[in-house]
């Protein structure tokens, strides 16, 4: 525990999801937390204030659950909120994928903006640019989906495939220009928009580092490092060299280091790796013998 830091249970947010609590996500702004389901459904909580505006202050707040999305025919796999916080994306075991977009008005509310079949078994996760709004989503049918906006609907308008099976989980870095794609097949894939934002394309693979599936993948906004986790209980992390410039000094084709690999990590599968996002260095896992770790990078040792 950090100097003067204490945890505490604030608040219990209950009696709307029947099933396991698969994923929760903030929006932008800090007001709203979805929740996904196994009970097929995206609950969005609003954070109010009972006598200030003043949301800083916890004695003041309360959560209520103002909205509850259905319309998926099985668990709700992942939510995540558009960096402008206008669209909810959603994900699920019946291959599709959901975006919602939220209404003006005085009460919160959400419709449907499109419901996008492409995917051809369970979508996994669902993750937005850090800065544009263009979804993507990657799945059990070893393919990455990307989606944005074209006239009134949404269109997939390119499917990333190099994988050669189920793609666990998917990252951008923090100017949203490389993505990190994770997998059953015990590879990680660095994919890079060779025009801005569209013409994706696998431009490096980093293989024999884990020796079974790699469930997660985070890219750390502040040091740009990657880390990975996965079922052989194996944190790797890994370092983008010479800014960018691969061995030929080829900007174009990025090169990763392994810099540190943590065996053992947990007892059993590591499920998930996050970074924070204000700490430099600081990376949580989630494993399956029921532990969080805090792992502390020093990069200047």
């Amino acid at each position: 525990m950090f100097p003067g830091s204490q945890w505490r249970c604030q608040t219990v947010l209950s009696e709307s999801h029947t099933r396991t609590i698969r994923c929760v996500a903030w929006s932008p702004d800090g007001q709203y937390l979805a929740s996904s389901s196994f009970d097929a459904t995206t609950c969005v909580w609003n954070r109010k204030s009972s006598s200030s505006k003043d949301t800083s202050s916890s004695s003041q707040e309360e959560w209520t659950c103002d909205v509850n999305l259905e319309g998926h025919e099985n668990e709700v796999k992942c939510v995540a909120w558009s960096p402008s916080g206008k669209y909810l994306a959603t994900c699920s075991r019946d291959k599709t994928v959901w975006i919602w977009e939220m209404l003006g008005g005085e009460e919160l509310d959400f419709e449907c903006a499109s419901v996008q079949t492409v995917h051809s078994q369970d979508v996994k996760k669902v993750i937005w640019h850090p800065h544009d709004d263009i979804l993507v989503s990657c799945s059990y049918d070893n393919t990455i989906k990307m989606y944005r906006e074209d006239g009134d609907d949404w269109t997939c308008y390119q499917s990333l495939e190099s994988h050669e099976s189920t793609v666990w989980s998917i990252a951008f870095n923090s100017t949203g220009n490389l993505l990190a794609s994770c997998s059953d097949d015990q590879t990680i894939k660095i994919w890079k928009s060779m025009d801005g934002k569209d013409n994706w394309k696998c431009l490096a693979t980093l293989s024999g580092y884990h020796k079974r599936a790699i469930y997660d993948i985070s890219w750390c906004p502040l040091t740009n490092c990657i880390a990975s986790s996965g079922g052989d209980d194996t944190i790797c992390v890994f370092r983008q060299d010479n800014d960018g410039r691969n061995e030929l000094g080829d900007a174009s084709l990025p090169n990763f280091s392994l810099i540190t690999k943590i065996t053992s990590a947990h007892d059993t599968d590591v499920n998930c790796v996050d970074w924070n996002p204000s700490i430099k260095g600081l990376l949580a896992s989630g494993g399956d013998d029921e532990l969080v770790k805090l792992w502390q990078l020093n990069l200047d040792a």
